[in-house]
């Protein structure tokens, strides 16, 4: 794992009440912060990713280029390296862990971004699936800094349809009662196969899997793509820790308190955004970002196309990565 640093933050008090002391969140940066700290990116983590996740968009020559631009990719709360119930001392440890919102997120690496590196304007925010969302977020908490913005594969909040299978991820983790609602001492190797097998037919498009598309990534069959790739994708990950995030995601509702809700925090956005849903994304339709993206002033939608569904923005298909390359291309030109 490429080498990653510590920001402390004393007494950070959560939207939900509780204080971390401290929060402690995970980061590494790519490339060289120049004089004038004008070519700062932040570019966060999804659900059960880690900031080494992020690193096929970053590299010479790439859209995210450290030689051009300093990178800063914050760990999520709850990804295992940031604070998380697997690494939390009591009293908010484990299953104790209080929840942190998509918000909270944004409000530490803000703090990161600007006490640490004395940024005040951000060339780009960008993420894919929940780092998305804190994409959003970061452009409606910090309209002034935020000069373009690109979700790709997510949204602005939670729809129900999310919520729904976020339910399901759940209950796969929870229902053994060896979980003992999270002071489970038993190793949970089962459960998180169990998890990957309810995640399995989510990533990919129903054309995919029909034109057997995991070949392309290795695979000889069905099974042998269930087996190889999916039941063993969060073998590494705490069970407590991909819940607090799980939790994250299923709360994340960018108009909270305000009067006209998602539509007015949207409309408040003073960023370039450009939204890239995948054609095929079964989490984040991209009829869902067209109807959220009209009230972004300076909003635009491209879809993705293709059949790669929510992996789309997960840099396995040149096809994808490329159109994703293209749009921040144009955004940090503009």
């Amino acid at each position: 794992m490429t080498d990653h640093e510590i920001f402390e933050i004393d007494n950070f008090v959560l939207d939900g009440g509780a204080t971390l002391r401290p929060a402690r969140l995970a980061y590494a940066t790519y490339g060289t912060l120049n004089v004038e700290r004008s070519n700062a990116i932040l570019y966060p983590t999804a659900f059960a990713s880690r900031h080494t996740d992020n690193e096929w968009l970053i590299g010479p020559g790439r859209a995210l280029d450290p030689e051009r631009y300093f990178i800063i990719v914050p760990d999520m709360f709850g990804n295992g390296l940031s604070s998380s119930p697997s690494n939390t001392p009591p009293p908010y440890h484990r299953a104790r862990f209080p929840h942190v919102t998509i918000r909270d997120n944004v409000r530490a690496q803000h703090r990161l971004v600007t006490e640490r590196f004395g940024i005040r304007r951000l060339r780009l925010v960008l993420g894919w699936s929940m780092a998305g969302v804190q994409t959003y977020q970061w452009a409606v908490s910090h309209p002034d800094m935020v000069e373009a913005a690109i979700p790709f594969n997510a949204a602005a909040g939670a729809s129900p349809h999310l919520r729904l299978w976020i339910g399901g991820l759940r209950a796969a983790l929870t229902a053994d009662p060896a979980f003992a609602q999270g002071w489970y001492d038993t190793p949970p190797d089962p459960w998180l196969r169990t998890f990957g097998r309810v995640f399995a037919p989510w990533g990919f498009s129903q054309q995919w899997h029909r034109e057997e598309r995991y070949r392309d990534l290795g695979f000889a069959s069905l099974d042998d793509f269930v087996a190889g790739l999916w039941e063993t994708n969060f073998l590494d990950y705490d069970p407590n820790d991909l819940l607090a995030q799980l939790w994250s995601g299923e709360h994340a509702d960018i108009g909270a308190g305000l009067p006209g809700g998602a539509a007015e925090a949207l409309a408040s956005i003073k960023a370039r955004l450009v939204s890239l849903p995948g054609e095929k994304d079964l989490y984040f339709p991209p009829e869902d970002e067209q109807e959220a993206v009209r009230h972004v002033p300076d909003g635009e939608v491209r879809v993705i196309p293709g059949l790669w569904g929510h992996q789309a923005g997960r840099g396995v298909n040149p096809a994808d990565t490329a159109f994703i390359e293209t749009a921040i291309r144009d955004v940090l030109t503009r």
